[in-house]
């Protein structure tokens, strides 16, 4: 059961006003807002904990290092990984894809095997594949869409073949929330050797993820995305994979020996964290997964699913507003136009009401193509928002129709 009024107290940004109107913050797909904890644990590491990990044998640096560490246990048992050591943390989920593309492709790819992607991906799940294919030789191929906006999954089983290595695909649309069907995904990837790489930056914040149920090789997140810091990305990747890539950068922290005449790296995960890391989002991340977890992954997907169901009913009420992926298996996000308006007005009209919405094409112009559109407005959802504030969107929604048209 979810208290929202107890969980917004924890949130100081919604005490704010925008345009002399209280926030309603509806941009929860591109970033949520932090509770008091997260805050809290950022300005305790500046103030008590400040000091470099893994390599200081001074009270600071070993206190530290045993928090930062604990955070990636904290990310190991929220996913369910098998072990912490198959927990990388990156910069986000755009750092993670990246590095699964450069130390995947020279361990295990070469010219002519094929990668698959979907038309609906975030250009940070199209572009490093894309580059692979220029660069390198690989075939990239793309599932495409239907009407609605999902995979057409009996196109995605004919592209399948013995050359395709690795499946790269989206959990949660991060334009439409259309929940992709990783179950029927990942086996038929599996009945062709391929490994799956699944970027789940829009399911982590609403879906409980279990990797090792899943059977994904890869899977990515970003902790601003979940109420943590900006700055921290999770690659959770096989044990096996990981012992197989090489380092995807090179400094320090990642070695056990250097000579000049070779280089022996560190046990995992440190082989992938090179340099000094946002050493602060540990605990930050470890705060944000305790407030996940405190109010109850499950609970927030209910609620959510809840505000979504209200809010699309009342859009759909309105006869100027089109809807887009307007399916049932979705997650915390509905996308929308005002008939013959672009995007930016009616984002532009909604922010002077104090309304924080997302317009565009959100980084996947693939999929906009597809619908035949330059963009949208989305409006995402997190578990302090409420119906009261749909129903000042709504009505402001409603005030934006009879301005535009």
């Amino acid at each position: 059961m979810i208290d929202v009024n107890y969980i917004r107290q924890q949130f100081p940004i919604l005490n704010r006003k925008v345009n002399g109107n209280p926030l309603v913050y509806f941009d929860n797909g591109a970033t949520t807002q932090k509770p008091k904890r997260v805050i809290d644990s950022i300005v305790n590491y500046y103030s008590e904990l400040n000091s470099n990990i893994h390599r200081g044998v001074h009270t600071l640096s070993r206190e530290m290092t045993i928090e930062y560490e604990n955070a990636r246990i904290a990310v190991q048992k929220f996913i369910n990984a098998t072990y912490a050591h198959e927990i990388v943390f990156t910069k986000g989920t755009t750092d993670s894809i990246n590095l699964v593309a450069s130390s995947f492709s020279r361990a295990f790819l070469k010219p002519g095997d094929e990668i698959i992607v979907s038309e609906m991906e975030h250009h940070s799940n199209f572009l490093p594949w894309q580059n692979l294919r220029d660069e390198k030789g690989i075939s990239m191929k793309v599932i495409p869409l239907t009407k609605e906006g999902e995979l057409n999954m009996e196109a995605y089983k004919k592209l399948l073949s013995p050359k395709t290595k690795l499946v790269a695909i989206a959990h949660v649309s991060n334009s439409l929330g259309l929940v992709n069907p990783l179950e029927e995904i990942i086996s038929e990837a599996k009945k062709h050797g391929a490994k799956v790489l699944i970027d789940g930056a829009q399911a982590v914040p609403h879906l409980r993820v279990d990797v090792q149920k899943l059977g994904a090789d890869f899977y990515v997140f970003s902790m601003h995305k979940l109420y943590g810091p900006t700055g921290m990305g999770v690659l959770f990747a096989k044990e096996e994979l990981l012992e197989a890539m090489p380092p995807y950068q090179y400094g320090g922290g990642i070695i056990k020996s250097v000579t000049i005449e070779k280089t022996e790296w560190a046990d995992l995960p440190n082989k992938f964290e090179a340099g000094t890391p946002n050493i602060e989002g540990g605990p930050a991340t470890k705060a944000a997964l305790h407030f996940v977890n405190e109010v109850g992954m499950g609970n927030i997907a209910a609620y959510e699913h809840e505000l979504l169901t209200y809010c699309s009913d009342q859009l759909g009420m309105i006869e100027e507003v089109e809807v887009y992926g307007n399916i049932k298996n979705k997650a915390g996000v509905i996308s929308f136009n005002i008939k013959k308006t672009h995007p930016f007005d009616t984002g532009t009209l909604l922010d002077n009401m104090g309304i924080a919405v997302r317009t565009g094409h959100h980084c996947t112009q693939p999929l906009m193509r597809h619908l035949g559109i330059p963009g949208t407005v989305r409006a995402s959802f997190a578990v302090y928002n409420t119906k009261e504030e749909i129903d000042i969107f709504i009505n402001g929604v409603k005030k934006a129709v009879k301005m535009l048209l």
